[in-house]
């Protein structure tokens, strides 16, 4: 009798999988993923087993090591795409189909992981009390226009050390240490909680903006609690002076173990096609990754903006720059 995939994930050693299946460790929740997963085996008969790794799972691949029963793994934010990678368990995929679908700044220069869908870092902004076109640049976040009107979750929150990370790449580190200096100047409130406490915050009148992501919208228009505060809010799209507005990735890598390759590059690149852009981005409110698939019809309602130019590689190298940054400012306190 075959095991559930989960138990074995949970084991340190495990029996190699079945033919035909892929194991996957998803550090999104795997009801956000079924619709990929169900429409993938429909399509080829490979079954993908789902493991939820919420915490830890760079140090979990590497306590399993060869023995892993992991093939793939599915994460959130170029930090956690770095972390597994830096951790020396995964391995380089050369793929044209994935080259030909996935832009050149949105994967790894050594083919080690690669962007399936992008959420941009935007400015939530009360629509009654912040005009259309009011907020233009991230640098304009550091105006003292914006004195406690601003609201954002921790400056160590691994989204915001990315867009400082972009902001050290676009203008140096003493400007991104005057622009933290600025932005936290004009906060609200010490920063707290996740990007729907922003919105939240802005809909109870605690401030007229925040940083966050995109696709949280989405989420809290579809959750009839947090509807009405998602509704007392516009996604204005900033832009960094002379380029575009920042974005980071959902992606995907394959584990140096992968005891079954060869299904796991099929389902690589099938989510990189027409079909799994156009679920991937309906389900979770984001933005497909491929040229020329349709956004869903709620994300094309938010609006036109041009991306920022800085391949996310150059972003991740200056992540401890930015960390060391926000901890220097005492951005939080």
């Amino acid at each position: 009798m075959r095991l559930p995939f989960l138990a074995l994930a949970l084991a340190t050693t495990a029996l190699p999988a079945l033919a035909e299946e892929i194991n996957v460790y998803s550090h999104r929740q795997p009801e956000l993923i079924q619709p990929l997963v169900d429409a993938f085996t429909a399509e080829t008969g490979i079954t993908v087993n789902v493991a939820f790794v919420d915490k830890g799972m760079a140090e979990r691949l590497v306590a399993e090591g060869d023995r892993s029963p992991a093939d793939l793994v599915l994460t959130v934010d170029i930090a956690r795409l770095t972390q597994i990678v830096d951790a020396g368990v995964t391995q380089a995929v050369q793929s044209d189909v994935l080259e030909a679908n996935i832009p050149e700044t949105l994967r790894d220069a050594g083919d080690q992981w690669f962007g399936l869908t992008s959420r941009a870092r935007i400015v939530y902004a009360s629509k009654d009390r912040v005009a259309p076109g009011e907020v233009t640049t991230y640098e304009d976040l550091a105006d003292p226009k914006w004195q406690g009107r601003i609201c954002i979750r921790s400056g160590t929150n691994d989204y915001n050390v990315a867009l400082v990370a972009a902001m050290i790449a676009h203008h140096g580190e003493d400007y991104a240490r005057t622009w933290l200096e600025g932005v936290k100047a004009n906060l609200a409130r010490k920063p707290d909680g996740g990007d729907r406490d922003q919105v939240k915050a802005i809909a109870a009148g605690e401030c007229d903006i925040a940083v966050g992501n995109t696709y949280y919208i989405g989420q809290m228009l579809k959750d009839p609690e947090q509807q009405a505060a998602a509704e007392a809010v516009r996604i204005d799209f900033p832009v960094f002076e002379g380029d575009g507005t920042h974005l980071n990735v959902s992606g995907i890598a394959m584990t140096k173990a992968a005891p079954n390759r060869e299904a796991a590059l099929k389902f690589m690149e099938w989510l990189s096609g027409d079909e799994a852009q156009r679920i991937y981005a309906e389900t979770n409110s984001e933005f497909p990754v491929k040229p020329g698939v349709a956004k869903s019809e709620l994300v094309a309602s938010w609006g036109e903006f041009t991306p920022d130019s800085m391949a996310l590689t150059e972003v991740a190298k200056l992540r401890p720059d930015a960390l060391k940054l926000v901890e220097q400012v005492d951005f939080d306190g």
